[in-house]
């Protein structure tokens, strides 16, 4: 399993998000599921987190995203990022 983790700022997340959902660069096309954080003081400030069965799926995509240069209209971003699971502990929360 791996992931793309890619952080941006975005002017206006509506409007940002129904050009996400049309996934034009193919970022997803592989992908086993995805997900959108929003900084709760800022909710223009997007990370993306998606997930695939390889790391091979997911530098495909991420060679994919970069030659799209979707991620050039954003002068406030970071990533995207192949990374893979060093570590996953659950806690019980009372």
């Amino acid at each position: 399993m791996a992931f793309i983790l890619t952080r941006i700022k975005v002017a206006d997340y509506d409007e940002w998000k129904s050009m996400f959902d049309q996934d034009v660069p193919g970022a997803r096309r592989h992908a086993t599921e995805h997900r959108l954080l929003r900084n709760v003081d800022d909710p223009n400030e997007v990370f993306i987190q998606i997930e695939f069965r390889s790391v091979e799926d997911a530098q495909a995509s991420r060679e994919r995203l970069l030659a799209s240069g979707v991620l050039a209209r954003f002068d406030d971003h970071s990533g995207p990022t192949v990374v893979e699971v060093a570590e996953r502990v659950s806690h019980e929360v009372d």
